[in-house]
């Protein structure tokens, strides 16, 4: 691994063609994000900022959808936390690739990367025909194309005129649809499961405001003590399995 390539063509060129399936893929979830932002009064030069500066896809989703549910500001502040601080555990993945970069370099390229860059630059840094430089660009390329998308998705929200419950159902709609396929393993589907019964039971025992907020916590503790017994049952499958 390179991990002081000059800025070339060809690094760019290998950055724009591991980018190019995340830019399309962006494109379709960016303008309807753009256009339902635009839904709870965000005009363009607010979603070109919010994109920039707060570079969260699944964020960006919760907090119109949430805006739009009526949920006050602290529980969107946290759940929105709480889906992110699996940011910090891509960084972590990634650090021991980066071991040589400059720490500004480094710091940048660890803000900009989303679970689709994540996916694409670890698997190429284990390949050994990547670098740091290539990373980065991967992932401003990837960034552009969601910026660019959702701010055509916002000027596109006044043509098209989306009622504001209609606009709140789909946000919903779309919002459940990237949990369903964030679901990959046994402990994120419980924590899915887990999130949306405690908000159901906190809001039927009163707590509406802090519901969301106190149901993401939920689920975040029961998925971490199912993966905690699924830990060790593996443990005590291979101790077992060793001795006969």
């Amino acid at each position: 691994m390179q991990s002081n390539d000059k800025i070339t063509i060809e690094v760019l060129h290998d950055s724009l063609v591991a980018a190019i399936p995340v830019m399309l893929g962006y494109v379709a979830i960016g303008i309807p994000c753009g256009i339902l932002s635009a839904s709870m009064g965000l005009n363009w030069l607010q979603v070109l900022l919010f994109s920039i500066f707060f570079y969260s896809g699944a964020g960006q989703f919760m907090i119109p959808n949430m805006f739009l549910a009526g949920a006050d500001l602290l529980s969107i502040f946290a759940s929105v936390s709480f889906v992110n601080t699996r940011q910090t555990l891509y960084s972590a993945a990634l650090a021991p690739f980066c071991e040589r970069s400059r720490k500004r370099r480094m710091f940048w390229y660890m803000v900009t990367v989303t679970d689709e860059t994540f996916g694409i630059a670890i698997s190429k840094f284990k390949q050994g025909n990547w670098s740091v430089e290539r990373a980065i660009f991967l992932n401003e390329f990837s960034h552009a194309s969601w910026t660019i998308s959702c701010v055509i998705g916002c000027l596109l929200g006044p043509v098209i005129n989306i009622p504001l419950p209609i606009a709140s159902f789909a946000m919903t709609s779309l919002f459940i649809c990237l949990v369903v396929g964030s679901i990959k393993t046994k402990p994120t589907f419980v924590a899915a499961v887990a999130g949306v019964v405690g908000v159901i039971v906190f809001k039927s025992v009163g707590l509406t405001g802090p519901a969301i907020f106190l149901g993401a916590i939920f689920g975040v503790v029961v998925a971490y003590a199912f993966a905690q017994l699924q830990n060790r049952r593996a443990k005590v499958d291979n101790s077992e399995a060793g001795e006969s």
